[in-house]
């Protein structure tokens, strides 16, 4: 179900149905007070419009929760991660069609981004913005060269994955952003050459080795129109039936 196409409908229903009986009220009164209708349906969409019109606004064009599904940006993210995303970041669109209307900023190299998914724009995806449009990203033996330099890696720590003990964390620096990636020593992910395509972004995973994103056909090379904003903050972790992780309410996503 598309929950921006329904929140749109609800909230222009309601609001036609208050207006309309706004108006039949004043076009009967002829100068006199008349009560408000009570009949429910009038009484639900009085009652809903200021509502569902404040959510509209606010989830339309400046922040919009997604949950984590999957563990593809360990150890950035967690299964069960509840997170508000940046709507206006880079730009307010309309709800439903997508069309950019104010120009507010650029995404940049290390960004955590939820974007639509080109194959299936109905599904949302969230990656970490690897390469810029016009950039040439090479991933080869574990590590990411931008147009022909190589991304800095430090540390090197084993990370507590279950049923996997050679995971290792390390921290990459992707810009001016500092951040842990994982690496398995025995999962072999797709390596090559990726040219990114002008008004393009060429999205990774931080689990480099269980991620499905930018290097393979199923996402590919996501254009800027795709994009929905950028994740800012982890307001929930519960992963049910788990107890919620309560320390992590509150930590910013970088």
């Amino acid at each position: 179900m598309d929950f921006s196409l329904l929140l749109v409908v609800l909230t222009g229903v309601s609001g036609f149905i208050w207006l309309a009986e706004i108006t039949i009220r004043r076009l009967k009164s002829s100068g006199s007070d008349l009560k408000p209708s009570s009949n429910f349906l009038v009484d639900y969409s009085r009652s809903f419009f200021p509502v569902l019109l404040l959510v509209l606004i606010v989830r339309s064009f400046a922040f919009e929760p997604f949950r984590i599904p999957s563990s593809s940006m360990l150890p950035t993210l967690l299964v069960g991660d509840f997170i508000f995303v940046n709507k206006f970041t880079y730009g307010l669109r309309l709800p439903v069609i997508h069309n950019k209307v104010l120009e507010l900023g650029q995404p940049e190299r290390g960004d955590v981004v939820v974007f639509r998914l080109p194959t299936n724009p109905k599904i949302n995806y969230i990656k970490r913005l690897v390469g810029l449009p016009g950039d040439t990203i090479l991933y080869q033996n574990k590590r990411i060269y931008i147009n022909g330099e190589l991304v800095n890696l430090s540390g090197n720590k084993t990370y507590a994955l279950e049923g996997k003990p050679s995971v290792l964390f390390r921290t990459e620096q992707l810009g001016d952003v500092s951040h842990g990636i994982l690496l398995e020593a025995f999962n072999i992910s797709r390596e090559g050459k990726f040219d990114v395509p002008s008004g393009h972004y060429f999205m990774m995973g931080d689990n480099r080795d269980n991620s499905l994103d930018s290097r393979y056909a199923d996402v590919g090379f996501v254009p800027e129109e795709n994009l929905v904003g950028k994740a800012v903050l982890i307001w929930m972790n519960w992963d049910f039936p788990s107890m919620p992780k309560w320390l992590r309410i509150g930590e910013t996503i970088e």
